[in-house]
């Protein structure tokens, strides 16, 4: 995740952003970033004020999207007033479509595979460890014993070199997923191909490939701005702060920071103060 374009200025990103409205767009992940970390993913819920400036920013520009590990279905319940928002899945495996769920066909085809790794987890690790079935992702969380973060990596390598699964390594989980191109930045790249502004906002190693996905349209097209906004932690986030533009202390600083780029709109009502460092 190395960067190599001069530091980008929060008001020239800003400004760059509203005279290109109409080609920009905002991409978000969820967990960590909208909404806070807790040892129960079921228990999450976007952070107050989140779905309202989305639902603002969508007015604005030309995409908002929210780009998650979290199944389409559960995104499409948070996000459920608003519809205007584009919401994929699975690391891009589902999408929600005029209110519908679509599972990429090539994904759909390991669903069997997967019911067997989340019962065979259920078998094999520590009751301690979380093991949340997402039906085609399988994840092990070890938040509520993080001792046991070296046997439940071990196993996770061991499933994946046995079934001809991809891992990938999370704030104190380990997901277990089909072998299929599907990730955030694969989803961050197709849809930025007719935008000339992107924004994306993570916090996690995952995210880390929607940042690469950014800079390597900045390189193929010097016209095109990508803006890198890494939300703090201590878990992983240090990794994803050093190639970011901006970072913000937590999620809940997140609505503060859309409250700057909103109130630079026309007719839009100054930001207050926010919790946010725009380095």
């Amino acid at each position: 995740m190395a960067t190599s374009r001069a530091p980008l200025r929060f008001a020239e990103a800003v400004s760059a952003t509203v005279s290109e409205s109409a080609g920009s767009g905002f991409f978000f992940d969820y967990d960590g970033t909208l909404a806070p970390i807790m040892r129960d993913p079921g228990a999450v819920f976007p952070v107050a004020g989140a779905v309202a400036r989305l639902q603002v920013l969508a007015r604005l520009v030309s995409k908002v999207a929210i780009v998650s590990a979290r199944p389409a279905a559960y995104l499409r319940d948070r996000f459920s007033g608003a519809p205007q928002l584009r919401l994929f899945g699975l690391y891009g495996m589902q999408t929600v479509e005029d209110g519908r769920v679509r599972t990429d066909a090539e994904a759909e085809l390991w669903a069997p595979v997967m019911r067997r790794v989340a019962e065979e987890a259920a078998r094999d690790l520590p009751r301690e460890i979380l093991i949340e079935d997402k039906a085609l992702i399988v994840a092990l969380h070890y938040r509520s014993a993080p001792a046991l973060r070296g046997a439940v990596e071990r196993w996770s390598s061991r499933k994946a070199a046995e079934l001809g699964l991809r891992e990938q390594y999370g704030r104190m989980v380990v997901e277990l997923r089909p072998p299929v191109e599907r990730d955030k930045g694969t989803v961050v790249a197709r849809e930025i191909e007719t935008l000339t502004r992107a924004w994306y906002f993570g916090d996690d190693l995952s995210d880390g490939r929607a940042f690469d996905a950014l800079r390597g349209r900045e390189e193929r097209d010097p016209a095109f701005m990508g803006v890198r906004v890494a939300v703090a932690n201590t878990e992983t986030g240090d990794e994803l702060a050093r190639v970011a533009d901006f970072t913000v202390a937590s999620p809940e600083d997140t609505p503060a920071l859309l409250d700057h780029v909103i109130s630079a709109f026309p007719g839009r009502p100054p930001a207050v103060g926010a919790g946010s460092r725009h380095r």
